[in-house]
């Protein structure tokens, strides 16, 4: 699903169940040693997707640690992003060469709980979310824009290394598949206000990505 999504350049991995906890690194296992078990798998195959989607671009198998605010540490050279929702994990890899940062996002295709819309969008995103529901109500639009942002905050973190919240992103949806994020707030190591990705709906799943190219 999530190499759907995603450009050519960039290697990605997916899981749709678990896989034992003895792929973890040694230096992987203290970080889950006081985990509940659902966080404890989600860890555990995520890493396992991240060093799948690393074979992929010719790095070898290697730890890969939490970092501020929980992100992957990547080995040099490399950007990347991992995501895990109830039933589905992935990773997604590139050369630090060919881009400045991927950021990937999953979660269940059902909308979102009740109250949680108005804390994460504009006005005027709710609105083209009523637009697009009108046109096409076998979509959960407003979890696709949730999941944008989340891909959205993915890269501009490991950039940036500063807090964006919902309100700091514009997002407007096409249904054709893709996604323009506008950020109201700049940043010199993003290089960008302007974020485009992509989204797709399979199997009870959504996921979304962005992959910001190098220049």
């Amino acid at each position: 699903m999530i190499a759907d999504i995603l450009p050519a350049w960039v290697a990605s991995a997916e899981e749709f169940g678990d896989v034992p906890e003895e792929t973890l690194f040694p230096e992987e296992r203290p970080l889950v040693e006081r985990v509940a078990d659902r966080r404890r798998r989600e860890f555990v195959t995520g890493r396992h997707c991240a060093r799948r989607a690393l074979a992929g671009i010719g790095v070898a198998p290697v730890a890969i640690p939490r970092g501020e605010r929980g992100a992957p540490v990547w080995p040099d050279g490399v950007v990347g992003s991992i995501t895990h929702c109830s039933g589905y994990r992935a990773a997604a890899v590139g050369p630090a060469e060919a881009a400045l940062a991927i950021g990937i996002d999953a979660e269940p295709h059902e909308h979102l709980p009740e109250g949680v819309l108005p804390r994460i969008a504009a006005p005027a995103e709710i609105a083209a979310l009523t637009a697009l529901r009108d046109a096409d109500d076998a979509v959960c639009w407003d979890a696709i824009l949730f999941s944008a942002k989340e891909s959205v905050y993915k890269v501009w973190f490991p950039l940036t290394r500063r807090w964006l919240d919902f309100s700091e992103a514009v997002v407007d949806i096409d249904p054709a598949g893709g996604f323009e994020a506008r950020l109201l707030v700049a940043d010199p190591a993003v290089g960008t206000t302007v974020l485009r990705g992509r989204w797709t709906v399979r199997d009870g799943h959504l996921a979304t990505s962005i992959a910001l190219p190098r220049g």
